[in-house]
């Protein structure tokens, strides 16, 4: 397994060791002694999985109270995934990390508490998968604009589709203050 560190503090790439041969192939997706040794000292307490159409957009979702860190990947199509650091004494707030995930390059993504999230499927469809380290409480989950101008994000899709609730969220900058990290 290899893993690779990003320009914002605290977000992994990790590249699993994949073993295959005609038959198919076989991953570790997730061990907690080689994860923790590893740099991810996560418990996990729930997984999701998501199924999308291309050109879907979700996000940028995140929960507080109850804040969950999240090692996500893809199963099946590609995304362009991505984190935007939202803890308010970072030096790097309101800036962002994407990365592609794929079902051939298996790679995962872990992002921890203090980051937002969202992904656009860029394949015709995409499975894709989060461990979370918080149980979801949709009372205390909050998003903001996927096309916020002051975050800047270079999404591979222009006109995504998009859940009402997405498409009429806040910027980052009208979120409440005590809101974010």
């Amino acid at each position: 397994m290899k893993v690779l560190t990003c320009e914002l503090e605290g977000l992994l790439i990790v590249e699993p060791d994949v073993y295959g041969d005609q038959r198919g192939f076989f991953v570790e997706s997730w061990n907690q002694r080689r994860y923790r040794e590893a740099g991810i000292d996560a418990a996990f307490v729930q997984d999701n999985f998501s199924f999308s159409q291309r050109g879907t957009l979700r996000g940028l979702h995140f929960q507080n109270p109850l804040a969950q860190g999240k090692l996500v990947s893809v199963w099946q199509g590609e995304v362009f995934d991505v984190a935007v650091d939202i803890r308010r004494d970072s030096r790097t707030f309101g800036q962002w990390n994407g990365v592609m995930l794929t079902a051939d390059n298996k790679r995962q993504f872990y992002l921890p508490p203090g980051f937002a999230h969202g992904f656009a499927v860029i394949s015709e469809t995409a499975l894709f998968h989060y461990k979370c380290t918080e149980v979801y409480t949709p009372q205390n989950e909050l998003g903001f604009r996927w096309d916020d101008p002051d975050v800047g994000i270079k999404w591979p899709v222009a006109a995504p589709t998009l859940s009402q609730r997405d498409a009429k969220a806040p910027f980052l900058k009208d979120l409440p203050r005590e809101k974010l990290f």
